[in-house]
């Protein structure tokens, strides 16, 4: 079958590969539509294995059930879901894509494979940060705090604008930064108050609009100017812990009296898998939140209570993938 492989790092190529075959706890899918990430040039530069398909985000048609799984999608069914990006022959980008037990539902009536295809990273990403890590109520659930204040640092990212909605349903005032050409995109996800992250006064009017009562932030950017502006927004003194979530490694992190926390969303597959040339052990309880998350996010979705990122369509199909 053809796929999209890191061929050596820095270098993604299309190659015929053979096709993979089905394990017990995985279901096979016939790829219609796929999305691309940061995490999928984050991989072919590095992190990912030389040999591996890249790729996590994807929609198709369910092609083969393994006999231990516990979904109940049938074969010829359209879904939604996520990959283990270029973890050897789990990546999405290719003609069929194996899909981990419990991260994948069916595309609702009124939605497309273009649009459900974007879902899959955010969803397992928001899950981990808001609500596994911060232990943020889940949408439904009854909060234990006034309100508070929840900033999304990149909200016009396709993580961005889904934790923005998420946040809003767990009862957070939401505080997001963007470029003014988003503004409105992440106001229309629900969004309190946006912020151009180019402003140099940022932080200081995230600060002031939160009246210096910060205490939860997903950074989904993650960079030292990420990390600077969320850092200057946070109190200067906490009177309570500041829950700061990362997508990447936090070693330029500005401040010592906060720990941010960086979370590795592919813990949730429930394998051990080595990334970054490190080792990391199957976390149980990681993939039994992760298949509970995917169940409440499918409800939320096919009633109408969380809406997919933008889709911006490029032509080319797997060849035109390594172009970008």
């Amino acid at each position: 079958m053809k796929a999209v492989i890191i061929k050596e790092h820095g270098v993604p190529a299309l190659a015929d590969i053979k096709e993979q075959t089905i394990r017990p706890d995985y279901i096979k899918v016939k790829t219609v539509a796929l999305a691309l990430n940061p995490t999928d040039l984050h991989h072919t530069t590095g992190a990912g294995r030389v040999g591996g398909i890249i790729g996590c985000d994807l929609s198709g048609i369910v092609e083969e059930v393994g006999e231990e799984c516990k979904s109940d999608v049938k074969k010829g069914e359209h879904i939604y879901g996520v990959c283990h990006g270029a973890n050897l022959e789990d990546g999405a980008f290719a003609e069929y894509a194996l899909v981990r037990d419990g991260h994948l539902a069916r595309i609702p009536e009124n939605m497309s494979f273009e649009e459900t295809a974007t879902l899959g990273v955010g969803i397992t990403t928001v899950g981990q940060s808001l609500y596994m890590t911060m232990k943020l109520p889940l949408p439904g659930e009854e909060s234990t705090e006034d309100a508070p204040f929840f900033l999304v640092y990149g909200g016009s990212s396709a993580t961005g604008t889904l934790a923005i909605q998420y946040a809003k349903l767990s009862g957070c005032k939401v505080v997001t930064t963007a470029s003014p050409e988003n503004f409105e995109l992440v106001k229309s996800r629900g969004a309190d108050a946006v912020f151009d992250y180019h402003d140099p006064e940022c932080a200081r009017l995230i600060k002031e609009y939160t009246n210096g009562e910060l205490y939860y932030v997903l950074d989904c950017i993650s960079t030292e100017s990420s990390y600077k502006i969320v850092g200057d927004a946070l109190p200067e003194t906490p009177q309570k812990p500041v829950q700061v979530v990362t997508l990447l490694p936090t070693d330029a992190w500005p401040r010592k009296d906060v720990t941010p926390i960086a979370i590795l969303a592919y813990t949730s597959f429930g394998k051990a898998f080595t990334k970054f040339g490190i080792d990391f052990p199957e976390i149980r309880p990681h993939f039994e939140y992760g298949v509970m998350f995917w169940k409440v996010s499918h409800k939320l979705l096919a009633e109408g209570k969380i809406k997919p990122h933008p889709v911006a369509l490029r032509k080319g199909g797997l060849a035109g993938i390594p172009g970008g």
